[in-house]
């Protein structure tokens, strides 16, 4: 079983709107409500690829119940904490000009909550997947993603890191199973970043040396390069397509990672993973089966 940790899910309200006049009344386009947040974004394309999974994390109030019940209707297995406060997050991002995002900072965890999640995690069991992606709330430790690896380690479970900076280095030390740090991401922790391939590898082998097994950099418009865990070096190219949107790509990415790597291809993993993100930077919302493998064919 694959398990993925949203810790601050959301409502995502997308807009269009020609162009935002200050001051005015906007009338827009079109809209669109999806449920999101890394975690489950991964487990939504898991599901368009045939794989089950399981969506665990925090939520709250109105929006909480609403993102549940939307996930449970597209046949997403959830195990929520549910806070006594506060309410999930509605996120607004408007497409104009250019994209504008307006993230709400999300509910208050307690440390009784955050109990509960860990006691959430005892249930995994050998061979099982667990994916922690994106940043940690205000009110819970930065050292999270640590503790929760730490939990973990007396069992072979699989992980998988998407996080950036410290929350990405600190994880290393438990030899995630995956890491998929982009280029901006790459310079912020060495400080430049890289803009030929062999200075890529380099990094991704650095980062392979400090605990990573697998190393998936993704490299937007120019594809993507993974370093694995018997140092092979696989490559892919870019999808051909109209880029109409950047949220939750990367996301897409992982799910088409992990829904290929199950016959242990990394070539063919890389190969769906680039289709998977192709196919959600092409559409309005989340990839698509039909799409995914449309655009797997082009690689």
């Amino acid at each position: 079983m694959i398990y993925t940790v949203t810790f601050n899910p959301a409502i995502d309200y997308v807009v269009a709107i020609n162009k935002i006049e200050a001051g005015c009344v906007n009338r827009l386009s079109s809209e669109q409500i999806y449920f999101g947040g890394k975690g489950i974004n991964i487990s939504l394309v898991l599901k368009e690829l045939g794989i089950t999974s399981k969506a665990l994390g925090f939520v709250a109030g109105f929006t909480g119940e609403a993102i549940e019940n939307g996930l449970k209707e597209a046949g997403i297995i959830t195990d929520f904490v549910h806070l006594e406060k506060g309410n999930s997050r509605i996120n607004v991002k408007i497409r104009s000009d250019a994209e504008t995002e307006l993230n709400a900072a999300g509910p208050e965890i307690s440390e009784k909550a955050l109990s509960e999640l860990f006691r959430k995690l005892n249930i995994l069991e050998n061979g099982d997947t667990i994916v922690l992606a994106g940043s940690v709330p205000k009110s819970l430790p930065e050292d999270v993603y640590e503790q929760i690896l730490r939990q973990l380690s007396d069992r072979d479970i699989r992980t998988v890191v998407d996080a950036s900076k410290e929350l990405l280095i600190n994880s290393l030390k438990y030899k995630p199973f995956l890491i998929k740090p982009n280029l901006q991401e790459l310079g912020e922790i060495f400080g430049k970043t890289p803009v030929s391939e062999d200075e890529i590898t380099a990094y991704a082998e650095k980062l392979r040396q400090m605990g990573a097994q697998n190393v998936l950099v993704s490299m937007a418009g120019d594809g993507a390069i993974l370093l694995d865990s018997e140092n092979n070096i696989h490559k892919s190219g870019v999808c051909s397509g109209i880029v109409r949107n950047s949220v939750g790509a990367g996301d897409s990415m992982i799910a088409g990672f992990l829904a290929g790597i199950s016959d242990g291809d990394f070539s063919y993993a890389l190969k769906l993973g680039t289709a998977a993100g192709g196919a959600t930077a092409f559409s309005d919302g989340l990839a698509v089966r039909e799409d995914i493998f449309t655009l797997l064919e082009q690689l």
